[in-house]
């Protein structure tokens, strides 16, 4: 039995579902135009892949129409969740992107509401940076409230594990400030502690020695714009390496800070960092607290903001778990595997 749909209730609809009853669920999506069908499906039908790997069942495309079958009812209604928004964005003369599927369809469990507003906070969570090789989405809800938080706070805290986009996501809005001219500065910062073993003199310049602590930074940078445009940004000293430990005594107008790995501080450096912010300014502070490299865990200055400055006003707080992990599928099991560990 097929019954004819047009998702958003118009005639002149750019396309039409048919969901199919039988023995095996599937929906049939008819795009109106070769444009509509490029611009959705993506290069070689590459987004219409990430939603077959993510959401499960068998994709099908023929001419102008897209056909998911072996989905469940859930399935089916969030695979139709996911190609409105697709849709939608085209008709705006946007081409979503891969990341876009892919954020789009990383809470692949949600229902009816609960998919509408996690489709809703993708996208007025992205991130447009200027000369960048994309936008960028958050792949969560937490992401989005993330996102948001850094926009409308000026200090924001972000506490997750690893391969959740604490890093990248904060790199990424200050990007954005910086290049499109609304910040002046981009400062990184981060706690000199060796994770575990001892490395040792390292030669060179401050500079040169501060920055393997710092790469994990430039990494994101340079996965969002060309090396070219960072390069004129350190000639220009729009982007400037601060080690932690010379902060004391600055006042940082007008910049967009970054501190990394702020589980790694004490609590005498997260109070001296705090107090750096001048007029104009921002402040993101990340930190994985199971990833304590200290002597003593206590002596953890994010933690000890967490605990002291929970309640004050103007500070954001996100905080992610292995569900907002985006960095490797496999990162979630070994960060579960870790968990379960403790408690064996």
């Amino acid at each position: 039995m097929f019954i004819p749909r047009c998702l958003d209730g118009r005639e002149n609809s750019a396309y039409t579902i048919i969901l199919e009853v039988d023995l095996e669920d599937s929906v049939t999506i008819v795009l109106d135009g070769g444009d509509m069908v490029s611009a959705v499906c993506g290069s070689n039908d590459g987004n219409l892949k990430i939603l077959e790997s993510t959401l499960g069942g068998k994709l099908a495309v023929r001419g102008n129409e897209v056909r998911m079958e072996g989905l469940n009812e859930t399935g089916a209604e969030r695979f139709r969740s996911v190609m409105d928004n697709l849709i939608s964005a085209a008709r705006l003369g946007e081409s979503p992107s891969p990341d876009f599927v892919k954020a789009l369809a990383g809470d692949s469990g949600a229902e009816g509401g609960t998919a509408i507003r996690h489709a809703e906070a993708i996208r007025s969570g992205c991130i447009n940076i200027p000369h960048a090789f994309g936008k960028v989405f958050p792949h969560s809800g937490n992401q989005a409230a993330y996102v948001q938080g850094m926009r409308e706070f000026d200090i924001c805290f972000c506490v997750g594990p690893a391969g959740t986009g604490k890093t990248y996501l904060a790199i990424a809005n200050a990007l954005s400030l910086v290049l499109s001219k609304k910040i002046r500065r981009l400062v990184l910062t981060r706690p000199v502690v060796e994770a575990g073993e001892s490395l040792g003199f390292l030669p060179g310049d401050l500079a040169q020695k501060i920055n393997p602590y710092l790469r994990p930074l430039y990494d994101a940078m340079e996965a969002l714009v060309p090396y070219e445009v960072i390069r004129r940004m350190e000639e220009s000293r729009i982007i400037e390496i601060a080690p932690l430990a010379y902060m004391r005594g600055r006042s940082l107008n007008e910049a967009f800070i970054i501190l990394d790995e702020a589980q790694n501080t004490t609590k005498e450096q997260m109070k001296m960092f705090l107090t750096r912010l001048g007029r104009g300014s921002r402040a993101v502070i990340t930190g994985d607290p199971t990833q304590i490299d200290l002597p003593k865990r206590m002596d953890s200055g994010l933690l000890h903001a967490l605990s002291i400055l929970r309640n004050v006003d103007g500070i954001y707080f996100s905080y992610f778990n292995t569900k907002d992990v985006v960095r490797n599928a496999l990162i979630k099991k070994i960060i579960q595997a870790y968990d379960e560990e403790k408690y064996v």
